[in-house]
């Protein structure tokens, strides 16, 4: 049985892994590869290999080979490459590895495989791109297998994802509740789960999570409200950024918790700054910095917006405000509003 799980929606696709490897009657015998680090002889000696006490074999294939300098997404691999990887020897009688390979060899040699494969095995390729409907592959996949795509879902399709995904924590999500983690984590789908499964647990079995438990739980919530805060305070509209101070304070966000965010996040954009001066994009500065990359994204919006000196000067500003606060010289709703007039100033 052949497995194709392909689509932008790599935690979908992780999440239907699981339930193949769980229905599966596998045991010790699972392997895992790499598509663009292992031979494809490797890989197709495994899948040959008969289980051992078990009723079936499970080989894993992450990814495919990366493309070489020059070679085209369609490109077709030669017959004489087909034939090195699916024999493991070339004409010449030496060992061929799908490293020799182009990615369309490889590609073309495992759908040739797929038809040959022991009824025993059961062979998963996951990808996190899609595969044009003419991809051998998926035409292997379709034939001998089964296709599994994940798309990430948008808009409205996203908030329904929120409700079913709450339906199997067993409770209900408002409408509002949903909207809410919807716009301020988007469609990163691993987060909003893990988010739901501690809003689930905090309502209790059978319960309506409501929008107001979404601002009060949902730390990612929290820091997204608080992003909107530095993105008003970016665009220069002091007026929009106390109206979102206000409704933070009034939601019993604690003034010290607020200021501590909002120094972590002009932190950030210094950081980012530095970052993105010596030509990072956003993905290798949230790798980098070990951030979500939609925070990532917001932040190099957001630096443009200052220079170096006027970050800094804020960073100064923000830890001396949190000193007044501790020490009780300031009222934290003045404190606050004062740090925000004189923001990047």
């Amino acid at each position: 049985m052949f497995y194709l799980l392909h689509g932008d929606d790599e935690f979908t696709s992780r999440e239907q892994l699981k339930k193949i490897r769980r229905e599966g009657d596998f045991e010790y015998n699972q392997d895992t590869y790499s598509g663009s680090e292992v031979d494809l002889k490797t890989i197709l000696i495994t899948c040959d290999t008969l289980p051992f006490l078990s009723e079936q074999r499970f080989v894993l294939i992450d990814g495919l080979p990366k493309r070489k300098r020059g070679e085209s997404a369609k490109a077709a691999a030669s017959e004489k490459a087909t034939e090195g990887a699916a024999t493991g020897k070339t004409k010449k009688g030496k060992k061929g590895k799908s490293a020799s390979l182009t990615r369309a060899g490889f590609e073309k040699a495992l759908a040739e495989y797929i038809p040959t494969m022991p009824e025993s095995t059961v062979l998963a390729l996951l990808l996190d791109e899609a595969l044009e409907a003419s991809h051998p592959l998926l035409k292997a996949a379709a034939q001998h297998g089964k296709v599994l795509q994940s798309t990430l879902p948008k808009g409205a399709a996203l908030e329904k994802w929120i409700v079913n995904r709450a339906k199997t924590a067993q409770v209900k999500i408002a409408p509002e509740a949903a909207s809410l983690l919807a716009n301020f984590i988007g469609n990163n789908l691993r987060l909003l789960a893990n988010e739901l499964d501690k809003l689930a647990t905090y309502a209790g079995a059978g319960a309506t999570i409501s929008a107001e438990e979404v601002r009060q739980l949902s730390a990612q919530v929290q820091e997204a409200r608080i992003f909107d805060l530095t993105d008003a305070l970016a665009q220069r509209n002091r007026k929009k950024a106390l109206n979102i101070l206000h409704d933070l304070l009034s939601d019993g966000e604690p003034p010290l918790k607020l200021i501590s965010t909002i120094t972590s996040q002009v932190r950030s954009l210094l950081l980012v700054k530095e970052l993105a001066q010596k030509g990072m994009r956003a993905g290798q500065i949230s790798s980098t910095l070990g951030i979500a990359p939609f925070i990532a994204e917001k932040a190099l919006r957001q630096v443009g917006n200052f220079n170096a000196a006027q970050l800094e000067g804020t960073y100064r500003q923000l830890l001396a405000t949190d000193a007044a606060l501790k020490r009780s010289r300031l009222a934290p709703e003045m404190a606050l509003d004062l740090l925000i007039i004189n923001f990047g100033g």
